[in-house]
């Protein structure tokens, strides 16, 4: 089995945020099967629906992998929990760390546990500034880039980009 180019959103809003972030970009880069490609910078957004908790601090990372959508979701959810984040959680409640698949390759699929692309990607500034910091994909089932989502994206929030940078290794 060959390769694919998988996009993962990170975000976290508690503790410290930007520590948070390098350590998961770190478990992303001792991925069997996996190699981390590119990182976009960091940005700072306001929470989305439950807006009584800290800002997030989001990024994008790229990575080539040969694991299934199915196997790098399960290698998300293990390095959520290694990071203190539980298993069960309400929706839109602070979080140590958060990774979510935005793209694998051109695939569409939808399931019980998996959706992707990301039902959200389209919609979220936090996810497409930090996206095109390092590519332009173009989304598979809305057949548009990340540039063009962007251009016509309805969320009011503004991302800001901070100093501190990620890195790999």
């Amino acid at each position: 089995m060959g390769t694919s180019s998988a996009y993962i959103g990170i975000g976290s809003n508690i503790g410290d945020r930007l520590s948070n972030l390098q350590h998961a970009v770190d478990l992303l880069a001792v991925t069997p099967q996996a190699a981390v490609t590119a990182l976009s910078r960091v940005y700072m957004t306001e929470p989305v629906g439950n807006v009584d908790q800290a800002d997030f601090f989001n990024a994008v990372v790229k990575i080539e992998t040969a694991l299934d959508p199915v196997s790098l979701r399960a290698r998300c959810k293990e390095i959520e929990r290694l990071l203190g984040r539980p298993d069960d959680y309400l929706r839109w409640s602070p979080r140590t760390i958060d990774l979510d698949i935005l793209l694998y390759g051109s695939l569409c699929m939808q399931d019980e546990l998996l959706t992707i692309p990301h039902a959200e990607l389209h919609r979220r500034k936090f996810v497409l500034v930090p996206l095109l910091d390092i590519d332009n994909p173009i989304h598979p089932f809305l057949h548009r880039t990340a540039a063009e989502l962007l251009q016509v994206c309805g969320d009011p929030a503004i991302p800001t980009r901070l100093s501190g940078k990620l890195m790999v290794g």
